[in-house]
């Protein structure tokens, strides 16, 4: 009977302990998790920042580009207006008549390339605001990550 007993108290002992190692091992593998998905947030927040850095880098250059084509297109279109100008002055005049179909086919051109560099700048400033969004989202996940932890610890 005593034997019965001590085993039987034994085999509840067993069962206790690993039914607490098993709430053990969760909390370690909760604990784990948020580890990994932390890293991967810290991980994603660095290379965004990456990417907006590149992007920064591009905003002058391309707000130079688009400059350059507006005024590149105005000239264009002053040089057309005076071409027309003479030609309406010579209606008959092949030659001016030619000056000032090419003079058109070039300010058509240069304003279609001003307008290819606005809108590429346009896209630019988009793509950075919306990774500064992403960063900002992210690091607000990383943040419910880090808080509790660091209110955990005295």
């Amino acid at each position: 009977m005593t034997k019965k007993l001590l085993l039987t108290f034994t085999g509840l002992l067993f069962i206790c302990a690993s039914i607490s190692a098993q709430k053990a091992n969760t909390d370690s593998l909760s604990f784990q998790k948020a580890n990994t998905d932390s890293l991967s947030l810290v991980s994603k927040i660095s290379e965004d920042q990456l990417k907006l850095g590149k992007l920064q880098n591009q905003v002058e250059q391309k707000t130079k580009n688009k400059q350059d084509a507006s005024q590149q297109a105005q000239k264009s279109a002053d040089a057309n207006t005076t071409a027309a100008g003479k030609l309406s002055d010579h209606p008959e005049d092949k030659k001016l008549a030619r000056t000032a179909n090419n003079n058109a086919g070039s300010a058509k051109s240069d304003s279609k390339t001003a307008r290819k560099e606005s809108s590429s700048l346009d896209k630019l400033n988009v793509d950075i605001q919306d990774l500064k969004n992403k960063i900002a989202a992210n690091q607000v996940k990383l943040d419910k990550f880090v808080k509790p932890e660091l209110l955990d610890k005295p």
